[in-house]
Formats: structure tokens, sequence, C-alpha cells
């Protein structure tokens, strides 16, 4: 009888999580504060993680930027150090008797670190440096990535194994780094920025989609962990956009006559999405969201189906014009090093 009442409560549970999810579509909820927290974001040197600062910096957070490119991750910096700039206006409130005097304004700062995600060691040291000249980590963007650019067969087994560590393994080594305090304070988010790649899969690109698979499985469970020990003020915000307009995949292409309506996403859009959701503790953003549908329809309709689908779309072979492309750079630069 135990168990017959508790699967009802069950239900109504689930009833009320459906309600709930749709009326934040129809009442948006207020976005929290960011200002004043640390918030570390990988892959800062350019893409998406320049765009991520960028909008916390407007946020007044403390950025800690990490790229392995120190030249790119500086001028995310100095963008920073601009907007905060632009921001920096005098603050007034009534004095002690009676008059008004001006009060400073909080100043945020942006750290730089140049770190290697895809090496264990870096990620711990810098870690600890950050630990130790700014504080603890309360928000962690695990945005870094790379992508290979080769057919499985032609790849080199180096390069496979570099897009599975900066892509999904990072993320283990960046969450032990910064999780512990998070779970001491019971404060904390974590942002894993994955991909629609990571939900379902297309020819051609076989390490990338396996690192973000990997990166959504080891996201996901997390947040089951958190959630079973209860640790209510630790939000996880997983981003899966579609192509996106970085130049990461330059070349890709589906059907011509499909791709007015889906056509890459600006980044600047992405990016906004993703904050809106991060703000919100939102725990998942598709974009666009016809994704969701795709999610769905691939989890349901014989694997048959999903290649007529995909042939329709011409999402099968998507990816190949952009490895063409690679491929004949990678030579150009091979004949020019030869002569």
């Amino acid at each position: 009888m135990i168990i017959i009442a508790e699967f009802f409560v069950v239900i109504l549970k689930v009833l009320w999580a459906f309600l709930t999810a749709g009326a934040k579509w129809i009442v948006r909820p207020k976005e929290k504060s960011v200002a004043g927290q640390v918030c570390l974001i990988t892959g800062a040197g350019s893409g998406l993680g320049r765009l991520f600062a960028k909008e916390f910096a407007r946020r007044r957070a403390i950025l800690v930027l990490w790229d392995i490119n120190s030249q790119s991750n500086e001028e995310t910096a100095e963008m920073v150090r601009q907007i905060y700039h632009e921001l920096d206006t005098p603050v007034t409130k009534d004095g002690p008797v009676g008059g008004v005097e001006e009060v400073p304004p909080f100043q945020p700062q942006v750290y730089t670190y140049v770190c290697d995600v895809g090496k264990r060691e870096s990620v711990y040291s810098t870690a600890e440096k950050v630990r130790r000249e700014v504080g603890e980590v309360d928000i962690l963007i695990n945005n870094a990535g790379v992508v290979s650019g080769h057919h499985l067969l032609e790849c080199p087994d180096e390069l496979i194994e570099r897009t599975m560590v900066v892509n999904c393994h990072a993320h283990f080594w960046t969450t032990k780094a910064f999780l512990p305090k998070m779970l001491e304070l019971n404060h904390g988010h974590i942002v894993t920025v994955a991909s629609s790649l990571g939900l379902f899969s297309t020819a051609g690109v076989e390490d990338y989609c396996a690192s973000k698979f990997g990166a959504i499985g080891f996201h996901e469970s997390l947040s089951h962990e958190l959630k079973a020990s209860e640790k209510d003020g630790i939000s996880m915000t997983l981003v899966c956009p579609y192509l996106v307009d970085t130049g990461m995949f330059k070349g890709c292409r589906i059907r011509k006559e499909i791709e007015p309506f889906l056509p890459p996403l600006k980044p600047e859009f992405c990016v906004k999405q993703a904050m809106r959701a991060i703000l919100t503790d939102q725990p998942m953003i598709c974009t666009p969201r016809i994704v969701y549908m795709v999610n769905f329809m691939k989890s349901i309709l014989p694997f048959e189906a999903i290649v007529c689908m995909y042939r329709f779309l011409g999402a099968d072979k998507c990816m190949y014009p952009f490895l063409a492309q690679r491929k004949e750079a990678m030579n150009n630069n091979e004949a020019k090093n030869g002569i």
C-alpha cells in the first residue's frame, strides 16, 4: 500500500513539474544577479567563450578567463575592461547629516590565465592559482572545445585523443577542482557548453560527436548526483546549440532548400539564449527549439526512419564540405612548408 501511495505522489509531482515548466514559457522567470560573483570561463579567448565573458561583464561579475592562447585571452580581457569602464558610474546615497555623498562603485576585475585544459596537471595547478589570487569560483563555464576535421580513418590518433580530452575529460578535471568548495557552501553554478551533436550525430565527425555525447553524459550524471546529495544550492545548466557560425565548422551545409529555415546560429544570439537559461537556473537550453523535437524523434523513431529524414534534410553528409575544406587547407599548408 505504501508503494502505491508513493507512486501516486510521484505522478502528482511529475504533473506539477510539467505545469511549472509550461508556466515558465508564459511568465518569464526573474533573472538572478551575478554581480560580484567569480565566474570562470574556459576557452575564453574567442568564439562563444569571449561572448560569455562580455555578457557576464555587463552583469558585473568578476571574470576569470582561461585559454591556451595568451594573446587572444588578453584581447578578451581588454574588451571586458572596456565594459567595466562603461559601467563605472558613481553612486550617491544620503549622507549622515542629511546631505548626499558619492560612493565609489564596486569595481569588478578580470583575471587571465594561460591553461591547456587538455592537460590535467595544467588544470589543477591553474585552479590552485585562481583560488590563491582571486578566491573561490561561483560559476564555472566549461566552454573550451576543439574539432579535428578529419574522417575517422584519416584522423591521427593523437587528434582523436585531443578532441576527447578537451571536449570531455577536461570537464571532469575543472569540476573536481572547483566543486568541493561549492558543495561545502551549497552554492554555485556549473555550465556545460555542449552541442546538438551531443544529442544526435552525423557522419564524418565521430570523435567530436563522441566527445560531446560524453560531456552531456557527465553533466547529466553530475546533476543527478547533486540532487541525490540534496545540494539544491548548486545549479547545473546544459547548453546544446545547433551549428553556430563561429568558423569552427566552416563549410558545413545542409540541403540548400532547407538551409534558409535552419541557418547557422549567430553566436551572439546563441549566447544570449544561454545567458537567459543560466540566469534563471534552467537545467537545459537547446537552440533553436526544433532541436528538442529532433532529439525526441530520434528517441522514438526506427533508425532507418532517422536515416531517411537525414537524407531529406541533407544532414547525412552535411559535414563533408567542411572536412574537404580542412583537408585542402592542410594540403596547402604542407605544400607551402615543402617549398
